[in-house]
């Protein structure tokens, strides 16, 4: 006998597909000998891969992190620098990129051959993932989870070598598995005990809390409610998820209410007040209270804006 039953995203794929989150624009740089170019910090999320070669990675404040071919990192709000020599003084990778039709520079050889990507967001929620994940990310080919992570630079250097028609779709789906996959091998590489939303969902306790409170939003949830699931005291929980998160289990949960009712108001879905009662409010005037005080503006004149975020 067969049994069905409801698929229910996980939080990481609930949250990236909310957000809308996807790469966009990539870039090729190839390079040999001395070279270093520096990046300033924008409101964005990137990742850089070494496809081949080696390179040296500076992310502000950081010593610097030798790249080998097949690692890769994620970069958010801070400025960095890449370079053949972290001792040399880097030039303004700016302007190497400034034209948007400019995807590819070429410094004097292809001993290096890196890529990036640029993850642009659907809707203005994207400090929601971004406020939870470091500056720096790097995931190296050597940790564990970062198998995939080959495989994916593997076919995108094929991608790359062969020019075939097609490419560029190919090379936007590999991107957008890569950013997945990257995410991945960072949660398994934080593990169970570290703090932060990746490592809580490493947790199989605190993990299988967050997979209650994403896959049924609207329910009337006490922290009592979601300490057993965890199968935990209500105090001992609390604490915890306080702990890993950062905020308490309620304050998490009006955070991702709002952002999931904000994204469904900016696409039309339907009325302030269904919206409000989607996402687990009993009344508009609760609901547009709390929106208000998380960003600034009612409910309708948020959706009448309708401006569309990138993080670039």
């Amino acid at each position: 006998m067969s049994q069905s039953s409801t698929f229910q995203p996980d939080p990481l794929s609930d949250v990236l597909e909310v957000l809308g989150a996807r790469v966009t624009r990539q870039t090729r740089l190839e390079a040999s000998g001395d070279w270093a170019l520096s990046f300033p910090a924008l409101d964005r999320l990137k990742f850089v891969a070494v496809l081949r070669g080696m390179c040296w990675m500076q992310p502000e404040g950081r010593a610097p992190l030798p790249m080998q071919a097949g690692d890769v990192c994620l970069i958010g709000t801070t400025d960095y620098a890449v370079s053949s020599d972290p001792t040399l003084v880097p030039q303004d990778g700016r302007q190497l990129f400034e034209d948007p039709l400019r995807d590819f520079v070429h410094l004097g050889g292809n001993e290096v051959v890196s890529i990036g990507g640029t993850v642009a967001f659907s809707g203005p929620n994207a400090d929601f993932l971004l406020d939870m994940l470091s500056d720096f990310i790097p995931v190296q080919r050597h940790t564990a989870g970062a198998e995939a992570i080959s495989t994916i630079l593997s076919h995108m250097s094929q991608e790359i070598e062969r020019g075939a028609i097609g490419s560029t779709i190919v090379g936007a789906r590999l991107a957008d598995l890569l950013l997945v996959e990257t995410f991945r091998a960072y949660a398994e590489q934080a593990g169970p005990d570290q703090c932060g939303w990746f490592g809580a969902l490493s947790d199989p306790r605190i993990g299988r809390a967050l997979q209650a409170l994403h896959a049924d939003v609207a329910r009337a949830w006490t922290v009592a409610d979601i300490a057993a699931v965890a199968g935990m005291s209500r105090a001992a929980f609390s604490a915890e998820f306080s702990r890993r998160i950062g905020q308490p289990p309620l304050s998490y949960l009006r955070s991702w209410r709002l952002t999931l009712a904000r994204r469904r108001l900016l696409q039309d879905e339907t009325t302030v007040a269904d919206v409000a009662h989607a996402v687990g409010y009993q009344s508009q005037s609760a609901f547009s209270q709390a929106f208000m005080r998380t960003f600034g503006r009612s409910p309708s004149a948020d959706a009448r804006g309708k401006v569309s975020t990138s993080i670039l």
